[in-house]
């Protein structure tokens, strides 16, 4: 058995990892690339052969681990997809409008290249390529342990990340050996609304693990929701609107029963509206509302007494682009929330255009900002943005709340590693920037764990581990990382074909090494 870690490793986003089992490939995670790492690293080709893959465990729905499901159908992969039932229906909406998005765009690009005589280009995929896709999707609910084939069985529990997020765990038999495998996916904050606190583990072999936040921690989380409803109305009594970016599916919905907590509770001005301008969110509420038998159980008691936690009095949702342009012409008294959580793309632009000029209004960042998105920017504190073509200036108060994040912290993360009582004998970072990730590798490593930061392109044979990327520097490579090597050969696929035919019980390093130099002099 082996690991190929081909997305999702040194960035928080672009999710996947390939499994060798026996003569099976299996996938776990199909994400997609976003802000810095799409344009760095690109969405359009896969580090391995799509149709060669046969099965696909998806840890949960949210977009940057799923969003590229709909092109791995289109490039010929046509084995099963496992997920939960609330992660299936959400991807029902969320890959539907991925694609649409993803056809706006090249409509978009292609009315350029028209006027400059360019031939088009066509999405990354379709609307019919995501739902072909969604017909490979077969439901498996937590703790129902299940064969994929002879030598692996997986069982999925709660993550506690986001409505359906699953960590994975993967009962390996080959040649006699016998191991389990724990896939962390997204593993959640504790504390955070609606969702049950992520499981532990009490076992494991080897562990594939987030490490998002694994250099930060989270302020105490009801501190901060003090803190934001201080925000909104203080916002308020300025005159000025509230702008939340916000993900559509888990944080919209946590929002939603926060403020609904302080609206009963007459903590927020009676003024001020908070109007959910995302479509897409509008629809993943429902989803949430049809599986509330997943929540935890403080939020069970409040709907057995009555309490509908995801609605209250002055919540509206906008569904068409009328009521959404409506909103700009608000001053005062607003909450918006809407998508995309980063800022990078959506209705949140728009708002964004219309008050982060505004000196009265506020911008709350209530989730993880990936280097190079609109988000980061903005935190960072830009001082003017465009936005649509036009210069804004940022003259908003900008706040942001990593406590009401739906990732665990280092100390969230280092504690859920420290209940497994037996193992691991080797932990495997991914999802995170650089320094987030050594961070926690130091951290595991001081108290004894056997610890690395997986790269892109690192292949690792569980039985020998061999080092690709230093001994690159021989053949005098521009860029010296595996990763980078395959970046620039996997259009003409000749490396990816090579890897795939590895067979690291018999080639040694030098040979291998050997064979990818006579590669790399044939371009």
């Amino acid at each position: 058995m082996r690991i190929e870690f081909s997305g999702g490793a040194g960035t928080v986003t672009g999710s996947s990892h390939l499994l060798r089992i026996k003569d099976k490939r299996v996938l776990l995670d199909c994400g997609l690339y976003q802000g810095r790492d799409e344009k760095d690293r690109g969405n359009d080709v896969f580090a391995y052969i799509p149709s060669t893959i046969d099965v696909l465990i998806l840890s949960h729905a949210h977009i940057d681990h799923s969003g590229r499901i709909p092109l791995l159908y289109k490039r010929g992969f046509r084995g099963k997809i496992y997920a939960t039932p609330p992660a299936i229906a959400l991807c029902k909406i969320l890959l539907i409008d991925s694609a649409y998005i993803h056809g706006q765009d090249a409509e978009w690009e292609n009315k350029k290249r028209s006027r400059k005589g360019l031939p088009p280009i066509e999405p990354l995929y379709t609307v019919e390529d995501a739902e072909n896709a969604l017909k490979l999707f077969e439901p498996l609910d937590f703790y129902q342990e299940k064969e994929i084939f002879d030598g692996l069985r997986i069982n999925f529990i709660e993550a506690g990340h986001m409505l359906g997020a699953a960590i994975t765990e993967l009962y390996i038999e080959e040649e006699s050996r016998k191991m389990k495998l724990v896939y962390s996916g997204d593993l959640g904050n504790n504390n955070i609304p609606l969702m049950k606190e992520p499981k532990e583990v009490t076992e494991a072999d080897f562990l594939i693990l987030e490490s998002t936040y694994g250099n930060r921690l989270h302020p105490d989380t009801k501190t901060e929701e003090d803190e934001l409803i201080a925000i909104i109305n203080d916002t308020y009594q300025r005159g000025g609107n509230v702008i939340i970016p916000s993900f559509a599916v888990g944080r919209t919905q946590e929002l939603i029963y926060i403020l609904n907590e302080y609206a009963e509770a007459g903590k927020l001005a009676p003024g001020i509206k908070v109007y959910v301008d995302s479509p897409l969110a509008s629809k993943s509420t429902d989803i949430f509302k049809a599986n509330m038998s997943y929540f935890d159980k403080e939020t069970q008691e409040k709907m057995l007494k009555g309490d509908h936690v995801l609605e209250f009095e002055n919540l509206f949702f906008t569904e068409s682009v009328q009521d959404s342009m409506a909103l700009n012409k608000v001053r005062k008294g607003a909450v918006v929330i809407s998508a995309s959580g980063m800022a990078t793309a959506g209705r949140i632009r728009h708002h964004l255009k219309h008050n982060l000029w505004r000196s009265e209004c506020s911008v709350v960042f209530v989730g993880y900002q990936a280097v190079g998105s609109l988000g980061r920017i903005l935190q960072e504190g830009i001082k003017e943005v465009t936005l649509f073509g036009e210069e804004i200036a940022v003259n908003a108060r900008i706040h942001s709340f990593s406590g009401l994040s739906g990732h665990a912290d280092r100390n969230g993360l280092y504690n859920w590693v420290k209940a497994i009582r037996k193992g691991p004998k080797e932990i495997f970072l991914t999802h995170g920037d650089p320094e987030a990730s050594e961070a926690l590798k130091t951290l595991l490593q001081d108290d004894g764990y056997n610890v690395r930061v997986a790269r892109e392109g690192d292949i690792i044979p569980i039985k020998d581990y061999i080092k690709l990327v230093p001994e690159i520097d021989v053949y005098e490579m521009k860029k010296t990382a595996i990763e980078d090597a395959l970046l620039r050969l996997r259009k003409k696929e000749l490396m990816v074909k090579y890897i795939e035919s590895i067979d690291f019980e018999r080639e040694t390093e030098i040979e291998i090494l050997s064979k990818m130099k006579t590669i790399l002099k044939k371009q």
